[in-house]
């Protein structure tokens, strides 16, 4: 089923600015969030879909990249990942509560008053693994088909001695002693306007809730290790040159067993060394002698998959463009092709021999080689505006 637009679900204009986009996803939130609708699985769907669309439209540089292409720039076209806001776990959306509702809110904190509980209400902070960043270089073959591409990764990987606990074999883990494992800490201030709570992270065990009694001595205690890791990328076709993609927990791993982060893929397309890409289209210039263009001529030009043969007619006049059907490239958002648009010259030569100045000149004599006011480009006018505009 296809994903519904992200300013619908919020009920958002495009042109909505932060405050509108953030007001509109706590509105939603607090009307479907689960404690005030438990065993509502319709209830949880939205809630989890007015999420997605809040990670996305929230950040300026994603939401630019939906607004050019949709749901395929979040990287849902990417190997079968999820893309940017894709695959949220209830965590990752408790986790954006901070940002909404205020730190009380925050990393996992649920919303008093709602009162049934969900298992997040402890505040125990789940750690997650920082995002990666790789470019990856293609050719406009690539772009038509699709390309698998392996890269090798410096990352975090979790520790092989521990599994990735940070605990040594066979080391037991216990409840911190300053937050009693809730994984924050509430203090009480006296000021001149009364007392004032604060709850935050608890500084003894990050967020928690334990500690390792004894750490293992490969990454002590953190349960990652530097490393290397192969990946397989594949890139969908019709790909554009700036184009980012994600790659799902494919990332830097977490301490101590948490979320890995994501591998986010730039794409870069190196030119090609005779044709031209605009947007689907494929541009190429041809140029063919005056005798070619007068008579008429069969020319070879390059395509994706190969050499095309196309007919030029009699008579064509220089900035003639024919059209190849569908041997340009897909789009990652439809289905089809584009064209390849062939750009027709004529070439003067420069230098000419006695003779060949001779002929020239009893050809400019006939009533042939005359111009034609009337056969003038009717567009040529509208032409020279775009170009000096």
């Amino acid at each position: 089923m296809a994903k519904r637009d992200y300013y619908e679900i919020l009920e958002v204009s495009r042109d909505a600015k932060p405050e509108e986009i953030k007001k509109a996803y706590r509105k939603k939130a607090l009307k479907y969030h689960p404690d005030k609708n438990p065993d509502d699985k319709e209830a949880e769907a939205k809630f989890k879909e007015a999420a997605e669309a809040y990670e996305v439209l929230r950040d300026p540089q994603k939401k630019a990249r939906y607004d050019q292409y949709g749901h395929a720039g979040m990287g849902n076209n990417f190997g079968g990942a999820g893309g940017f806001g894709g695959g949220m776990s209830m965590d990752d959306i408790f986790s954006q509560f901070g940002d909404i509702f205020g730190e009380a809110f925050g990393g996992g904190g649920g919303f008093s008053g709602f009162g049934t509980g969900t298992g997040r209400r402890s505040g125990r902070r789940t750690n997650k693994g920082s995002n990666l960043r790789i470019k990856v270089k293609l050719t406009l073959e690539d772009v038509l088909k699709g390309a698998e591409k392996r890269v090798k990764v410096n990352k975090y990987v979790a520790c092989n001695p521990c599994n990735g606990t940070g605990a040594k074999d066979g080391s037991a883990f216990s409840t911190c002693s300053t937050c009693n494992g809730a994984g924050r800490v509430t203090r009480v201030t006296n000021t001149f306007l009364g007392q004032m709570q604060t709850t935050s992270t608890c500084p003894s065990c990050s967020g928690e809730g334990q500690t390792i009694q004894d750490k293992c001595s490969s990454c002590y205690g953190n349960g990652i290790v530097k490393d290397q890791e192969v990946i397989s990328l594949n890139i969908p076709a019709g790909v554009e040159d700036g184009m980012q993609l994600a790659l799902s927990g494919k990332g830097n791993a977490a301490p101590r067993g948490g979320i890995p982060g994501d591998l986010i893929v730039m794409v870069e397309v190196k030119p090609h060394s005779q044709l031209i890409r605009d947007g689907q289209n494929l541009l190429y210039d041809h140029h063919v002698s005056f005798p070619q263009a007068a008579l008429g001529t069969t020319i070879e030009v390059p395509t994706l998959e190969g050499k095309a043969r196309i007919k030029i007619e009699p008579g064509t006049q220089p900035g003639k463009v024919l059209r190849l059907k569908s041997k340009g490239l897909p789009s990652v958002n439809a289905y089809g092709r584009g064209d390849l648009l062939v750009n027709i010259n004529i070439w003067t030569p420069q230098k000419l021999t006695t003779e060949e100045k001779e002929i020239l000149k009893s050809l400019d004599a006939s009533e042939n080689f005359i111009p034609d006011p009337k056969k003038t480009d009717k567009n040529f006018f509208e032409k020279m505006k775009d170009v000096f505009n």
